[in-house]
This record gives C-alpha cells, sequence and structure tokens, in this order.
C-alpha cells in the first residue's frame, strides 16, 4: 500500500523509471548488435586438386607410367606441397583473395596438398592425405584462379619445430637457410636410377625451394635467394564447382631421364647448375618465360 501510494503520489518519478529502462534495454541491443559477427555475405570456396600420370590417378603402391624421355616405369615415393596467394579472379579481372580457413592443412597464409599416404613407396610419408584447399570469399561471380607454388617468405626461412601445421613438417623443410621445400615430387624408377659414376640409387627427386641464399635466419640475418623459384599459376576459366587443379606428371617429368643421372644431386633439387632441372623447373614454370607445357592445368572434376 506504501507503494502504490508513493506511485499515486509521485507519477513523473515513474516516467523518468520507465524511461530510464527504455534507454538500457535499447542500449542493449545495440551492444548485442554490434557483437554480432560479420554479416556481410560471403561464399565458401573448396578448391580440388589431383595427381594425375596421362590422365590416370596417381597412388602410393602401384606402379603408372611409363614416364620421361626413357619411357620408364615408376612407383610414387612421395608428392606434396605448398600453395600460397590462392585468389579467385572476378568478371572484372580482379583478383579476390580467397581467406583461408584454419585446419591442420592450411593457416591463414599456406596451404599443403599432401597426395602420399605413406604406404608402398611412400613408407616414408604420413597416413594423412590433403587434396584441396578451403576458404570463403565475397559473394559474387568468378571467372578464374590463380595461386602460387611456395610459402611467403616472411615464413619461409622459419624453424619447423617452432611452426603450426602446415609448417611443422620436417619432411618439407629446406636444409639451405631453414627454408622449405615448397613442391616435393619424388618416383622410385622401375631399375634404379644410375648416377654419372655408375653408382645406383632408387629414387628420383624433385624438390623445389629457394637457392643461391645467403644469410643466418638463426642469429637474425635477413635471408637473400636469388632463385626464389615459385611458380605463379593463373587459370581463367576456371569454376571451383566444376573443374579441379590437376598436376600431371607425365608433363613434368617429359624430357627427364629418370633412369639416369647426369651429376650433382640425384634428380633435381632445384639447383641452376644441374643438367636434370632443366626440364623439370620449365614444365613447372621456372622461369615463367621458358613457354613450356605447364605441368599444371585445370580438367573437369571426375
Amino acid at each position: 500500500m506504501t507503494l502504490a501510494f508513493f506511485m499515486f503520489q509521485e507519477p513523473h518519478l515513474m516516467r523518468s523509471l520507465t524511461l530510464s529502462v527504455v534507454f538500457v534495454v535499447l542500449a542493449w541491443l545495440a551492444g548485442c548488435a554490434g557483437n554480432k559477427p560479420e554479416t556481410a555475405d560471403v561464399q565458401p570456396v573448396t578448391i580440388g586438386f589431383s595427381l594425375l600420370a596421362a590422365g590416370r590417378p596417381v597412388h602410393c603402391g602401384a606402379m603408372f607410367g611409363p614416364l620421361g624421355h626413357d619411357q620408364k616405369r615408376v612407383w610414387l615415393h612421395d608428392a606434396r606441397f605448398y600453395v600460397q596467394d590462392v585468389a579467385l579472379i572476378d568478371e572484372t579481372g580482379r583478383q579476390v583473395p580467397l581467406r583461408l580457413s584454419l585446419n591442420e592443412w592450411q593457416n591463414a597464409q599456406v596451404a599443403l596438398l599432401d597426395f602420399e599416404d605413406g604406404t608402398g613407396h611412400c613408407s616414408g610419408g604420413t597416413p594423412g592425405t590433403n587434396t584441396t584447399v578451403v576458404g570463403t570469399v565475397p559473394a559474387g561471380h568468378y571467372t578464374g584462379l590463380v595461386f602460387t607454388v611456395g610459402v611467403p617468405e616472411a615464413l619461409n626461412h622459419t624453424s619447423t619445430e617452432l611452426q603450426g601445421p602446415p609448417l611443422d613438417l620436417a619432411a618439407m623443410g629446406w636444409s639451405w637457410q631453414v627454408g622449405r621445400k615448397f613442391a616435393k615430387i619424388e618416383v622410385d624408377p622401375e631399375g634404379g636410377v644410375t648416377r654419372a659414376d655408375g653408382s645406383k640409387a632408387a629414387t628420383w627427386y624433385l624438390h623445389l625451394g629457394s637457392t643461391g641464399c645467403t644469410g643466418n635466419p638463426v642469429t637474425g640475418e635477413t635471408v637473400s635467394c636469388p632463385h626464389g623459384n615459385r611458380v605463379l599459376l593463373r587459370m581463367k576459366g576456371f569454376e571451383p564447382s566444376k573443374q579441379v587443379v590437376t598436376l600431371d606428371l607425365a608433363t613434368l617429368f617429359q624430357g627427364s631421364q629418370l633412369s639416369r643421372d647426369e651429376g650433382g644431386a640425384v634428380g633435381c633439387m632445384s639447383g641452376p647448375d644441374d643438367p636434370e632441372c632443366v626440364a623439370v623447373l620449365e614444365h613447372l614454370g621456372v622461369p615463367r618465360e621458358s613457354g613450356a607445357l605447364s605441368a599444371f592445368r585445370a580438367q573437369p572434376k571426375p
């Protein structure tokens, strides 16, 4: 009764109280709206990759080919590569960066494609595989794809022990100036590889990475590499929902002698003076002005 009497006697206080409650509620709603995630339309994108040889899928444990100038049948030993700067091309020709989703295969800047599963001749690898790059772009219509085979310079010369996925793999570490192998494609030719001195090796190696580097990142020195060896690829008319990016080993090793090695490391370790590097680097697009047929191409989804 006392409260009722007070309310009756002081109506202006009730109006003030009511207005205060309204303002508090409105402020709370505004705050909630401000804390909501970005509502701009985005579209999820999944870019598929495949590993083929003359149009046929390549797997660990199964011989395939023949490949190379010497037409050798081979087993897959390893097949992994990093990609950076992934973007879609819109109708105006503008490159729209793909915002990479965070998972065990990719961070915000780089993704790892992995086609080996640790079985058969790939026994030194890992059981997990990854054949997609996933992320988002603003909603729209896109007519092409751009990406680079490589690792960004700021992340390249770092310790695999101190980095998170996918840069934590010692198998993708590069022994020179603590860099990375951008691509690691290895095959075991039937009958092995004969070196220039007559000795034998089991595996023909292709390791793509920066070479000629100077500077020690461990002591804080700036690393400089005259041969960056990153591969920029641009695919017009690419539609992620209908096509995949294919690495064709038949094209990659076209012109290579997989049963012989004429000098340097067995196969190609990206050395500019290694005779085995001439053909494979041209087919990867290093240097870009080589004009050679690219081992990477867009193909319809199977």
